[in-house]
């Protein structure tokens, strides 16, 4: 079973600059997809960003592209989501994810686990 446990949600300025964190514990997770989608309130979930693990292959929204970064530590059990020049439209629930595909994807119903999501609220 596969747990995943997001944190550094908050409210900032915007310009400001935020780091999420996503736990990871449970199988390896060679052969997966991890990546960040977030929700706004009246709006479908989107992605963000991703890591497909087995190669390192990173990909990222056209919107944050730029200013959001998706690594990962030497342990390979928490990825994160430096997220800089925070604008209003960033506001949303953030959620960690990871997807058993063989191909990397974007789309939230191939993700099979999921964060609780963490809240990241951006001032005007």
């Amino acid at each position: 079973q596969v747990q995943l446990v997001e944190s550094g949600g908050g409210l900032v300025q915007a310009g400001g600059s935020l780091r999420l964190s996503c736990a990871a514990s449970g199988p390896t997770f060679s052969g997966r997809s991890m990546s960040w989608f977030r929700q706004a309130p009246g709006k479908e979930r989107e992605f963000v960003a991703g890591i497909y693990w087995r190669t390192g292959s990173i990909y990222y929204s056209i919107s944050v592209k730029g200013r959001f970064t998706i690594s990962r530590d030497g342990a390979e059990n928490t990825v994160y989501l430096q997220m800089n020049s925070l604008k209003p439209e960033d506001t949303a629930v953030y959620y960690c994810a990871t997807s058993p595909r063989v191909l990397f994807t974007t789309t939230p119903t191939t993700y099979d686990y999921w964060g609780q999501g963490t809240q990241v609220t951006v001032s005007s």
